[in-house]
């Protein structure tokens, strides 16, 4: 039962076979569970040996239909290693044992070679318990690396995505003429949209929290930016030998590069010089190790030491200080987080004094006395989260309201359209502070949010707000310059537009975090990229669109971008054509949690090339060919 369990446990628990493979993604473990149910069934019964007819025939079935749908599955693993040579070897000895572990289970389960009891007459089967435990084990190892070295090719389809685009980039910031731009800018579009769908398809599928979130950060760049590059390229175009536009244009297609690589990262868990920073620690966490450290006393008085415990404290009270050190801070607030320290302080101390006293007298469990401070330490970090956590919203909650009115970006447009340059660097200095504000907040946030998810949601609207502002001021300087420049108005209103879209996202974070502190969350909205247009959804018009169509619309969508000056309309067709794709995809994605049982799947691997979105879409494959429910 210990290795039977031990097998059931392992691909949904820790995620590791003894092969050492580590399984990141959901669609492998969801195809995995059937198989791992089944084969726990078959060594399940080894502990009744002596089994009627019926029961008999029911796991000769189940061993035979492991057996057949092994083999096909082998022979379409076979076919990926012929047409992947780089896989070829390891493949191949991945189906190897797969196809000899399916063949011994077969044999094990077969009726013929079982041998009538002397006592009784009824058929015994299963008299090597060891040779079905090692090969179950077998099988599940070998499966699972064949599935995740087929893995590897949607990571090299991503890859190989991202290059082409980088290619396209290249030759986007080159360009000189406008036929040109136009030309390359419908082929960068075409290569954006696969690389959505690949992408898209890649973070749904990831188990890891973290890996989620900084993927649908990565995902919401490219998106804003992809927008920002045609209008500030078109621009750059218009005046090239204006140097704010050259600035702006610039900016973008740094960013965008750094969104590009980001997703590399996450897909092959690489690290660069610049992602190789871990995040920041933040104070809910800090609570959150300490009182865990403070309770677990109650079981153990020897856990950890009286001078961890204060130095852990005192880490936890620095880190406060983005919060009283900063101009946005009122006295009141600023009083009050430093009382809630030294109350915090003051009650560790009890703690340990009570500890060490405990300790001297041998203790097997904390005293009455340890109780009460235990308590009254507990109570008091958790008052002073719930301060900061107070500071952190409430401050975000009236910069939102403020900013709401946009107040400087109007005046900025306005100046813009003047010529008044120096209008427009007034209204830059204003721009300016409330973008240090908006990212001391977001800072702030980070703190308190929660969950590691929403850290890095809150991370990235930091760095959103940081890189906007500045190209927001050089867009208006240019339109300044221009002030008769369609193209160059154009532009400073896209780029305003995002960051009034990042508002509204930093208004969704908002609601989050505190669904998180008050205990309400379920699941996390924004670790999808697309959040604020799937609320929107629930008012759209369902059209169905193949794949083709889908592409036509999105190429059509950037031509109309690139042919038409009116911003409105142009916006607008933008965004109808991403809420089909969104939807599209969004189907696409919730078929990866509806994965029919491992025989089943197995039986529409009929076509090599379908194997690695076999993985993402089985039940599409299973209709696509014409395979019955009853197939095995």
């Amino acid at each position: 039962r210990e290795s039977s369990a031990g097998m059931a446990s392992s691909p949904c628990g820790n995620s590791n076979f003894d092969s050492g493979l580590e399984i990141k993604t959901r669609s492998v473990e969801q195809t995995l569970i059937p198989l791992v149910s089944q084969i726990t069934t078959l060594i399940n019964h080894k502990d009744k040996p002596k089994k009627s007819e019926r029961t008999l025939a029911a796991i000769h079935r189940v061993g035979q239909a492991v057996s057949v749908a092994v083999g096909r599955f082998v022979a379409v693993g076979e076919a990926i290693a012929a047409e992947n040579q780089e896989l070829k070897d390891e493949m191949g000895q991945a189906c190897f044992e797969a196809r000899r572990a399916g063949d011994a289970i077969a044999q094990l389960t077969d009726v013929g070679s079982a041998l009538p009891s002397q006592l009784d007459g009824r058929v015994t089967v299963f008299s090597d318990r060891t040779a079905m435990v090692k090969a179950a084990r077998l099988l599940l190892s070998s499966v699972t690396k064949v599935l995740v070295l087929a893995d590897r090719i949607v990571i090299k389809q991503i890859i190989t995505s991202r290059n082409k685009v980088l290619v396209t980039l290249d030759h986007l910031e080159r360009v000189s003429t406008f036929q040109e731009f136009v030309q390359i800018f419908s082929q960068f579009g075409n290569e954006m949209v696969e690389f959505a769908h690949l992408t898209g398809d890649r973070q749904n599928d990831l188990k890891d929290e973290k890996k989620k979130a900084r993927m649908a950060a990565a995902r919401a760049v490219l998106e804003k930016c992809t927008m920002m590059l045609l209008t500030a390229s078109k621009t750059c175009l218009r005046h090239p030998d204006c140097e704010s536009a050259r600035i702006n244009k610039d900016a973008v297609f740094h960013r965008m590069r750094c969104a590009l690589e980001q997703v590399i990262e996450i897909v092959t868990e690489a690290r660069s010089c610049g992602e190789n920073r871990i995040l920041p620690a933040s104070i809910y966490n800090g609570i959150k190790e300490f009182k865990s450290g403070v309770e677990c006393l109650r079981e153990n008085l020897y856990s950890l030491s009286p001078q961890s415990m204060s130095s852990q404290l005192e880490a936890l009270v620095e880190r406060t200080e983005d919060f009283t050190d900063s101009a946005y801070t009122s006295h009141e607030q600023r009083q009050a987080i430093l009382g809630l320290c030294q109350l915090a302080r003051q009650d560790t101390q009890q703690l340990v004094h009570a500890w060490v006293e405990a300790q001297s007298v041998h203790a097997k469990e904390a005293t009455k006395d340890m109780e009460v401070a235990i308590l009254k330490t507990s109570q008091s970090v958790s008052d002073l989260r719930r301060e900061l956590h107070k500071v952190a919203v409430g401050r975000a909650s009236d910069l939102l309201k403020v900013h709401g009115e946009q107040l400087p970006l109007r005046a900025l447009k306005a100046a813009g359209a003047e010529g008044n340059l120096e209008e427009v660097a007034e209204y830059s200095r204003t721009l300016t502070e409330q973008k240090e504000q908006l990212v001391e907040t977001c800072r702030l946030l980070c703190h308190v949010s929660g969950t590691e998810p929403l850290e890095i949601t809150c991370i990235h609207a930091e760095e959103t707000f940081h890189v906007i502002g500045p190209q927001i001021i050089s867009a208006a300087q240019t339109l300044a310059l221009h002030p008769s420049s369609k193209i160059a108005k154009e532009n400073l209103e896209v780029f305003c537009e995002a960051w009034e879209s990042q508002l509204c996202d930093m208004a969704l974070l908002l609601r989050e975090i505190n669904d998180v502190f008050e205990g309400r969350r379920g699941q996390l909205k924004s670790l999808h990229w697309l959040s604020k247009h799937l609320a929107n959804m629930k008012t759209a018009k369902a059209v169905k669109l193949d794949a083709e169509e889908q592409t036509s619309m999105a190429k059509l969508g950037l031509e109309l971008r690139l042919l038409s000056s009116d911003v409105d309309t142009e916006v607008e067709k933008w965004e109808d054509q991403e809420h089909e794709i969104v939807r599209q995809s969004q189907s696409l994605a919730s078929m990866a949690y509806n994965m029919y049982l491992f025989t089943r799947y197995l039986s529409t691997m009929l076509n090599p090339r379908l194997f690695s979105k076999c993985i993402h879409c089985s039940v599409k494959v299973r209709k696509y060919l014409g395979i019955e429910k009853s197939a095995i």
